[in-house]
């Protein structure tokens, strides 16, 4: 992207990766706890933030359409 910048929608699945690392690591035996923040308020932030891309809401809104006004040209005289 421009500026060395990150899509939305790959920032956004690398939070759904996240959320479910997460909510599957107390079911994982053997497994060191997450190196990232885990607790129920990031949790619910991660899922809204993928909750808004999957609806392409917020930041991940698809940029509109530009619209031209088309019309046929004037007859010849």
């Amino acid at each position: 992207m421009e500026g060395g910048g990150v899509d939305p929608h790959a920032t956004a699945a690398m939070h759904a990766v996240r959320f479910a690392a997460t909510i599957l690591w107390p079911t994982v035996p053997n497994t060191p706890p997450p190196t990232f923040r885990h607790d129920s308020e990031r949790l619910l932030q991660l899922a809204a933030n993928w909750r808004e891309a999957a609806l392409e809401l917020g930041e991940f809104t698809p940029p509109h359409p530009t619209l031209r006004l088309v019309s046929e040209p004037p007859p010849p005289s």
